[in-house]
C-alpha cells in the first residue's frame, strides 16, 4: 500500500525491497512448513499440489491485478490489492489458530501430528 501511495522514487524503491524480503521470507517459510508437517507417506503428492497451486498463483494474481487496474486505476489498485493481501491473512490467522501456534520448525503441528497418528493406525 505504501508503494501505491507513495510519489517518492527512494521510498517506492525501499517499500518493493521490504515487500521482496518479506514474499522471500514467507515462501521459505511455507515451504518449510509443507516438508516438515506432511507425513512421509504423502510428501510427494503434497509438494506437487502445493508447487501447481503457488506456480499458477502468480499468473491468477497478475490477471487480477490487470483487471483491478483497468477497472480502478493502478494507484487504487495497488492499494486495494495490499488491502486484500492484509484481509486473507487476517482470515487465515483467524481460521487456523494451529497455524498461529507454530514457532518452531523442528516439531509439527498438532492437527498434523494427530492426522498423522491416526493414517498411521
Amino acid at each position: 500500500m505504501l508503494f501505491g501511495l507513495s510519489a517518492d522514487l527512494p521510498v517506492s524503491l525501499a517499500s518493493l525491497a521490504v515487500l521482496g524480503a518479506a514474499n522471500t521470507l514467507g515462501a521459505v517459510i511455507r515451504h518449510t512448513l509443507v516438508q516438515v508437517s506432511t507425513p512421509d507417506a504423502m510428501r510427494g503428492r503434497v509438494t506437487a499440489a502445493h508447487a501447481v497451486c503457488t506456480g499458477s498463483a502468480d499468473q491468477l494474481g497478475d490477471f487480477e491485478a490487470g483487471v483491478t487496474a483497468a477497472w480502478f486505476g493502478v494507484v487504487p489498485a495497488v492499494v486495494l490489492g495490499g488491502l486484500g493481501s492484509l484481509a486473507v491473512a487476517g482470515l487465515w490467522a483467524w481460521q487456523s489458530p494451529e497455524l498461529r501456534r507454530v514457532d518452531r520448525l523442528d516439531r509439527e503441528p498438532p492437527s498434523v501430528a494427530a492426522a498423522a497418528g491416526s493414517a498411521a493406525s
